[in-house]
């Protein structure tokens, strides 16, 4: 059985980290690299770093930024923002990303993930997507931090994700981020069932329970920001909750 992954979410916005609710990303919560160093000895599995202004701003990657921050990452990086072509992976994946987080880019640059998936494969490649209710039962999806509609449901990009060779899904709910209510599960339930790579919830964690009710909803993974800046909650201490029910989490022995 796989183990569940626990992934901090790290949202950066003109040189600072910053944290909202519902894309409204306002607050400033410290330093990339501060942040890096704490969760280096929390027993983190993946730490997601997103430029969040990056593709509004028509800025490429700061691949000097993720070559400092990736020198003292002790843990995988996966990274997102700004990626628009199979060269800025490159040069991410080269300065010490492990994987990229590609989102706008999944609608606006047609065969981009099939490159990424041919040249580096589909290990390397996570689609985000951000998706909004519309009405009970019915979502769309969102590129640029939440700002522009794309047309389609989120269900729709993440078949096309997994057809054109993603490893992953990131599914985020805007209406729930950071309001620490707890995930969407109804959009966990229907982006998990209509495709079989698996996929990391988003949007909403305030308590260990949310994320166990994620996982009942067919998550693999479990990505969360603001219950690790704004309470006294860690990874390490989800792991051990997820593990108390019988949840295999990943592990340090030393």
């Amino acid at each position: 059985m796989l183990k569940t992954r626990i992934m901090p979410t790290l949202l950066y916005k003109d040189t600072t980290l910053v944290k909202g609710v519902s894309f409204d990303s306002s607050r400033r919560v410290g330093t990339a690299m501060q942040a890096v160093k704490v969760y280096n000895y929390r027993e983190v599995d993946e730490l997601v770093f997103l430029d969040i202004s990056a593709t509004k701003d028509k800025r490429l990657p700061d691949f000097s930024l993720i070559d400092d921050l990736a020198d003292e990452c002790f843990m995988p990086l996966a990274v997102g923002g700004g990626i628009r072509s199979i060269e800025d992976v490159h040069q991410l994946l080269k300065v010490g990303a492990d994987r990229v987080v590609v989102n706008s880019a999944t609608v606006d640059v047609p065969g981009l993930i099939s490159d990424i998936a041919n040249t580096f494969g589909s290990q390397s490649v996570v689609v985000s997507i951000d998706a909004r209710k519309t009405s009970p039962g019915n979502y769309e999806a969102y590129v640029e931090s939440g700002s522009r509609p794309t047309g389609h449901t989120p269900i729709e990009l993440a078949r096309q994700a997994e057809n054109t060779g993603a490893g992953e899904i990131l599914i985020c709910s805007i209406d729930r981020d950071g309001t620490m209510d707890g995930y969407d599960i109804d959009l966990i339930k229907n982006i998990a069932s209509s495709v079989s790579i698996p996929v990391i919830a988003s949007g909403g964690a305030g308590n260990y329970k949310h994320m166990k009710d994620a996982l009942d909803a067919g998550a693999s993974a479990l990505a969360a920001a603001s219950i690790f800046h704004f309470t006294e909650q860690t990874p390490l201490e989800a792991k051990d909750y997820l593990q108390s029910l019988g949840i295999p989490t990943r592990r340090s022995f030393k």
